[in-house]
């Protein structure tokens, strides 16, 4: 049911109108609709073009906003005045007008209906310096909101980065070097390999020291880890040996072939087959071969540091995955500890708590990712800035309900009563002058909570703070 207009005595009655003129409010009776709706039937539905600036005359309403396909209740109330539908009207085609929530009446209730793009002109033309600041104002946070996130996500992946390059740098050069020495023992192979077939060694006895090569060889994939001290009496044993049986700068060789697991019984063996004069080329060709089989050990595991790094930095960005699926909630907290290691100072020492029963549960990995980054830095950050910089940063998982628990715990000073409520605001941070940007927590509430339906909180006191992440193990 619609009626032509309403009394502008009635519009006075309302706070919305209370300031305007006699002329500006004979517009609004003259150019707006009074719409009656039932109760439960809906004024304005979330995500349809906003057409109309509404406003509560009689009745009461209620706002609810979709949040992963739940809806949940905003603002209720019965306070005639109270405004809802195109509420930007001002801003024009500056933003997409669209209803931003969904109103229903809760009882029988009656409705001013402002044409949107009507009102925004005469609101324009009433109140230019309202509008500008209005405009300036809402553009301003936007493109303020812009430039920090973008500052903070360059300086996010640029910490990742150094930590990453870092981390690949070490195995890297370590393959460098080894693959530089091989190039030398290679060719000492070769010589020494020459002097043992120049004719004064026959072919049994080079047949019998290419099987003690081999059981050398075969020997250090099992040889034991030793302790310095039994590193230095086995030095001691097979120097003593080389001396005996007069080998020139046999001391040379005893680091290869204790790190080998090389013993003087396996130097009796070798004796026993070689000649006397034969005995120092012997040896050198055996130790090329060790150390020959230790650098191809250390390319391999270089190699496989790298690997892993590759694969972790992979996984942290999910690069080859679908947006949303079912994960392994101890896959990415790994892949985000190694994209980190580079930051994490020695001191601080990280412990996991995983409950490995934990199921797999339906999320946007990556998104998760960016949560475990911020909260796990935050907690280093908080450790290091303490005291000596030495403490402990735990996470743990569990089972928590129909939720999956994760649990970043440091020991730092804390999170200070009156801060709680707003350590999840935007642009709030606790960090000295450029140290942080105060949008990791807001990042991580809107993943959490808006973007996954679960639950972010923090439960501090000095020694023991929990940042704790309840995410739902079913979809809804």
């Amino acid at each position: 049911m619609t009626e032509p207009s309403i009394e502008p005595a009635r519009l006075r009655e309302l706070f919305l109108f209370a300031e305007l003129t006699d002329e500006q409010l004979a517009w609004v009776a003259a150019n707006s609709d009074v719409v009656s709706y039932r109760e439960g039937e809906a004024v304005s539905v979330e995500g349809e073009p906003a057409e109309c600036f509404y406003v509560l005359l009689s009745g009461s309403l209620s706002m609810v906003r979709t949040v992963r396909g739940d809806e949940v209740e905003v603002v209720r109330s019965d306070q005639p005045g109270v405004y809802s539908g195109a509420t930007q009207f001002y801003l024009g085609d500056q933003v997409d007008q669209k209803y931003g929530a969904t109103v229903r009446a809760l009882t029988d209730a009656e409705f001013l209906a402002l044409p949107a793009a009507d009102f925004a002109a005469k609101f324009t033309q009433w109140f230019p310096m309202a509008v500008h600041l209005l405009q300036g104002m809402f553009v301003g946070i936007r493109n303020a909101d812009e430039l920090v996130g973008q500052r903070e996500r360059l300086l996010a992946l640029g910490k990742l980065t150094a930590g990453l390059t870092h981390e690949l740098n070490n195995p890297a050069a370590a393959a460098v070097r080894a693959t530089e020495t091989l190039r030398e023992r290679f060719a000492g192979m070769r010589h020494k390999l020459g002097l043992l077939a120049d004719g004064h060694f026959d072919g049994i006895q080079l047949h019998r020291l290419t099987k003690i090569q081999e059981k050398f060889i075969a020997r250090m994939a099992t040889a034991p880890e030793l302790t310095p001290m039994q590193v230095a009496d086995s030095e001691d044993e097979l120097g003593d040996w080389f001396d005996d049986h007069d080998i020139p700068g046999g001391w040379d060789l005893v680091p290869v072939f204790v790190a080998a697991g090389i013993t003087t019984s396996d130097l009796d063996e070798l004796s026993n087959v070689v000649d006397p004069g034969f005995m120092a080329p012997a040896l050198r060709w055996l130790s090329y071969t060790v150390e020959t089989e230790n650098l191809l050990i250390e390319v391999k595991e270089s190699t496989k540091r790298i690997s892993a790094l590759v694969g972790a930095a992979k996984q942290y960005s999910q690069l080859d995955r679908t947006p949303h699926q079912e994960i392994d909630l101890h896959e990415g907290i790994d892949a985000t500890l190694v994209m980190l290691s580079g930051k994490i100072p020695d001191r601080v020492r990280i412990v996991k708590d995983y409950d490995r029963s934990l199921p797999h549960i339906p999320a946007y990995a990556a998104e998760l990712n960016q949560v475990w980054t911020n909260l796990i830095d935050n907690a280093v950050s908080a450790v290091t800035g303490h005291g000596d910089g030495a403490g402990t940063v735990t996470i743990r998982t569990t089972l928590d309900g129909g939720n999956a628990l994760v649990e970043v715990i440091d020991t730092g000073p804390g999170v200070p009563p009156e801060l709680k409520r707003r350590v999840f605001e935007p642009f709030f941070t606790t960090k000295g002058v450029g140290q942080g940007t105060g949008l990791g927590l807001d990042v991580s509430w809107r993943v959490v909570v808006n973007r996954h339906g679960g639950d972010l909180r923090v439960v501090s006191e000095p020694g023991d703070t929990h940042f704790q992440v309840r995410l739902p193990v079913h979809a809804s």
